[in-house]
């Protein structure tokens, strides 16, 4: 039974995560951005027009570093503050008022890029050989340097840079705060619904006639929305592409993969292969749920029942910890201790609360702890949401500590292969703890209906959604609610075949994911566990040697790009085969799914 939601004031002190860790108390925070204004000024004073020696990019650099290392802290505390309850009002205000110091701040410091990029390159070779911790900075920057404008433009772009990142604030609001869904009816009996409940438990819920009513006024709500979210959206598509065309690259495509130090082909890789090698695996384990569950047909509906409803262990967040530690007690101790850290100083937020954000994420600000925020719904599979997000966290534990600040973030490619190898490790750690065929296919299927359903069908299915939508972008179309329905319906049904009806409002689900606001985010869940599958492989064939060098990866940060972090892990990702060997694994996790499913059968 879902009960409705409590309000933020009325759950567990102790579930909640500790933002005092950040700021003690209000009139720190207003310290900080006061802090912040004022040192940004003197920054400019200092600086603008007067950087011209290698001496001085170094030294401006220098300060550029610390001011923005008390900057970091403050925009983590205004947006965590508000991710846990949107509905509070001091929250929202705190949120808009760093939103607007810092296109402020952004302006007056948007000199300094429009003054490095127009030195001499000897200029910038001698600045990097007096200080290699700004190498990185300096070499990338100089990679953008033909896509620069004038600093004038660049001043006045980076002033209205808390405007350009409104679409996604009011898709937001739109979703957590202006939504509210009716309770839906079985059998004359009432049941609650809103967000939170539908992704944790509606979906999943094992009586049909529930799941499908609860879809059936989920969607409902969701489309008296959907030309308002259109419209956001395609604000946020236009603000992209004219941002792509006045810098001059040749399609928003380049511009968005630019940061990510990838070409093309890898994006294009990622969707043309899945869908179409890994569809055929996934159909036969959607006839699989069919025939088990006894169903007259499989809706897009059902693709989130468990295979073995009977079979759905509980846990409580104090019995997570114990399987999260022994799962990842692989990675050594100091991964353990910033795991047990977690726990015990309260970085992670666990209830779940009227406004509170949807989904799962980690913050790893620069100078603080990792924070992560989760649902927690007392299923067993929240285990392995819970260590995704860890997986984010040890990767920026170790990152911030090894590099500085503007090197410790790794490509936007990369960034999902941490969070899903512990998803893997949780999984190769459990299927050796039990014999018990029942426990067995438990795991393996959370393995495929969460971390490679998730991971690569979800997500994968939104970029290929989102490539027809950048296509028709990029020819300078907008797009509506009509069109971009159109776009998901096709998509699912060009993966799904009739294996799956889809059902009717399975085209609105679009407008669930913030990913959408994020550039080409999507397809890197898939990228990212297509690396982790096989560094995990790799763990337990040879140990303590596989373990290492992916400590070595994580430690780098974004001092490497996506294929050279890959291989220092032992991966090659410029070929197809670690991408064919994972759907391979996956295709061999169903056909196991069906061997034991019949055992059991036979047994029953």
């Amino acid at each position: 039974m879902v009960n409705q939601m409590p309000n933020r004031e009325e759950v567990k002190l102790e579930e909640t995560w500790n933002l005092h860790d950040l700021f003690q108390s209000e009139k720190d925070f207003e310290d900080a951005l006061k802090e912040i204004e004022s040192k940004s000024l003197e920054f400019n004073n200092r600086f603008k027009g007067s950087i011209q020696r290698a001496d001085e990019v170094v030294n401006a650099l220098i300060e550029y570093t610390k001011l923005y290392e008390i900057i970091v802290p403050a925009g983590t505390y205004a947006s965590l503050s508000l991710s846990t309850d949107q509905t509070n009002t001091d929250a929202q205000m705190r949120a808009s008022k760093f939103g607007s110091l810092s296109a402020k701040v952004s302006s007056q410091l948007s000199f300094l890029n429009s003054e490095l990029v127009e030195l001499p390159d000897n200029t910038i070779e001698e600045a990097i050989s007096k200080s290699p911790d700004h190498q990185l900075y300096l070499e990338k920057l100089l990679k953008k340097k033909k896509f620069q404008l004038h600093p004038e433009v660049e001043k006045t772009l980076a002033a209205y840079s808390a405007s350009f990142g409104a679409p996604y604030k009011l898709y937001d609001t739109t979703k957590m705060l202006d939504i509210k869904f009716d309770n839906f009816k079985v059998n004359e009996k009432e049941y609650p619904l809103n967000y939170v409940s539908f992704e944790n438990d509606w979906e999943a819920e094992s009586d049909t006639e529930k799941r499908r009513a609860a879809f059936e006024a989920f969607s409902k709500k969701l489309k008296e929305y959907e030309h308002t979210t259109a419209k956001t959206y395609d604000m946020h598509l236009q603000m992209e592409k004219t941002t792509s065309d006045i810098r001059g690259y040749d399609s928003i495509y380049d511009y968005l993969l630019f940061n990510q130090e990838v070409d093309r082909s890898l994006y294009n890789r990622q969707i043309d292969l899945i869908t179409k090698e890994l569809a055929p695996h996934m159909r036969k384990y959607a006839k699989l749920l069919q025939k088990e569950h006894g169903l007259e047909k499989m809706t897009f509906a059902d693709l989130k029942i468990s295979l073995d409803p009977t079979y759905e262990p509980t846990i409580s967040v104090e019995e997570s910890k114990k399987y999260i530690d022994d799962a990842l007690s692989v990675m050594g101790e100091e991964y353990i201790e910033m795991v047990n850290r977690a726990y015990e100083e309260r970085w992670i937020d666990f209830p779940q609360n009227v406004g509170k954000s949807t989904g799962a994420f980690c913050s790893s600000p620069y100078g603080s702890h990792p924070y992560i925020l989760i649902s927690w719904s007392s299923r067993m599979n929240e285990v392995f949401v819970l260590a995704h997000e860890l997986g984010h966290a040890g990767h920026f534990y170790y990152a911030n500590k090894e590099q500085n600040i503007f090197n410790a973030r790794p490509s936007l490619y990369f960034i999902e292969a941490p969070s899903t190898m512990n998803e893997m490790l949780v999984a190769n750690h459990l299927l050796k703890s039990s014999d018990d065929p029942k426990f067995k296919r438990w795991v393996i299927s959370s393995i495929v209906a969460r971390t490679y359903y998730h991971n690569f069908v979800t997500h994968l299915l939104e970029a290929a959604y989102q490539r027809k939508v950048y296509d028709r972008i990029d020819q300078g179309l907008n797009v509506n609610a009509q069109i971009l329905n159109e776009y998901k319906r096709t998509v699912l049904e060009e993966f799904w075949g009739d294996t799956v009806e889809i059902t009717e409002g399975a085209e609105l689900t679009w407008m669930r994911q913030p990913h959408y606001y994020m550039g080409l985010y999507p397809y890197t869940y898939s990228a990212g566990l297509t690396i982790s599958t096989q560094v995990s492989k790799r763990i337990l064939t040879e140990g303590q040697t596989a373990v290492d060098q992916w400590t070595k990866v994580l430690k780098a940060g974004g001092t490497k790009s996506p294929v050279e972090l890959a291989q220092m892990a032992g991966v090659d990702i410029t070929t197809d085969e670690p991408l064919k060997d994972t759907i391979a694994y996956i295709g061999s996790l169903i056909d196991e799914l069906e061997t034991l499913t019949e055992e059991i059968n036979k047994n029953a």
